[in-house]
């Protein structure tokens, strides 16, 4: 049911990918999958294109919002009303939107690592950064509420939550979570969680909506991670207070830029007719997080991986090899990965490694990672 691409394939289909990496360099640095979308989705995008739909969006949501309300359902057990899902652009482009329009003055927290965007999404907005880092040294990754605490009490009333999370692979049990909606509102705190790796969370963990903890948050995702379609320029926002929707519906057109309408077709045909492509995504991923274990067990046994709970994104503590650059080093020796300090500004010998590709280009990338590491010490 997964279609893997031919390099020459992925060449074409992803050029920032694979395009910014010399032909034989295996790139395992942005996220994005090396496997064509759901049949759905290809052919409702071509239907719509065949059909000239390349206009304005409509008016109203195309069916989003029953699409998603109904993906919810079966997966997550949610019911979360349709007319509380509203389209926008893209997920980043819906948190800046969130944090200017839908949160209050003030700071914001925001836990490090971070995917990158999360910072400046928070410096374009005008407002002051309260990092909260996750330590990279403690055996599970987990969020350090007394920090948190602390940074609400001293004037922050925004907390970026990322949800599962990127770049650590955690999916938030509902303690965790729950524990942070109760000092939301203790200190009258907005929760903005971006939840776009919602669906892709591996088996033995499960993933919670933060809005089934904290109803006056705001939720933003799409399916354009899960279902590898970033392309189409299609998010949604989840506010299930009329007053917050309301607020967002009169956002001038400058503000919101619109979202493309082939963002709501592939939106909905993933949302309403993906499952069985999205059951085999599942499959295929967990296989690739066994096979990554093997890997680092048998190539890189000094290299630290907390489980990989969700995501197809590993974060690698590389500290032990003593290389100042692993990117770099890896990159030497044919494998494009992500640097930690990206991430984290400041942190050292931490990369990100994605694994959603073939089991071959996998084996290859921690082949050519563990020579760059271990070259000086045979």
């Amino acid at each position: 049911m997964i279609r893997d691409l031919t390099d020459d394939q992925a060449r074409s289909a992803f050029p920032l990918k694979w395009g910014a990496v010399e032909p034989g360099v295996v790139p395992g640095w942005v996220a994005e999958m090396d496997y064509r979308p759901a049949p759905p989705i290809e052919d409702a995008l071509v239907a719509a294109v065949r059909q000239g739909a390349l206009g304005y969006p409509p008016f109203g949501d195309g069916g989003l919002g029953d699409a998603f309300a109904g993906f919810a359902k079966r997966h997550w057990d949610w019911s979360v009303p349709a007319d509380a899902v509203l389209p926008t652009g893209g997920v980043m482009g819906g948190v800046r939107l969130a944090l200017e329009a839908l949160c209050p003055p003030g700071p914001v927290v925001v836990p490090l690592p971070c995917y990158p965007p999360f910072r400046d999404a928070v410096a374009i907005t005008g407002r002051e950064l309260v990092p909260v880092t996750v330590d990279p040294d403690a055996d599970e990754a987990v969020l350090d509420l007394e920090a948190v605490e602390a940074a609400f009490a001293a004037g922050a009333r925004t907390f970026l939550l990322c949800n599962p999370h990127n770049p650590l692979g955690r999916a938030w049990s509902r303690e965790e979570l729950a524990a942070l909606a109760g000092l939301a509102r203790r200190y009258d705190v907005r929760v903005v969680s971006d939840e776009i790796h919602g669906p892709l969370v591996l088996p033995g963990a499960t993933f919670t909506p933060y809005l089934t903890v904290d109803e006056h948050a705001v939720v933003v995702t799409s399916a354009s991670k899960s279902f590898n379609v970033p392309g189409v320029h299609g998010a949604q926002l989840v506010l299930l207070d009329p007053a917050d929707r309301a607020v967002f519906a009169a956002l001038p057109v400058p503000a919101q830029n619109s979202w493309s309408p082939l963002g709501i077709v592939a939106g909905v045909a993933a949302w309403r007719d993906g499952d069985e492509w999205h059951a085999a995504l599942i499959e295929r991923l967990a296989a690739q997080r066994a096979l990554l274990g093997e890997l680092l067990a048998a190539r890189l046994p000094r290299a630290r991986m907390r489980p990989l709970e969700a995501t197809y994104l590993a974060w690698l503590d590389l500290r032990a090899y003593g290389v100042a650059d692993p990117v770099a080093a890896g990159l030497a020796h044919g494998v494009r990965l992500a640097p930690g300090s990206d991430y984290q500004p400041g942190l050292a010998g931490h990369v990100r490694l994605n694994l959603a590709t073939n089991a071959e280009r996998l084996e290859r990338m921690i082949h050519r990672l563990a020579t760059a590491l271990t070259s000086r010490d045979s």
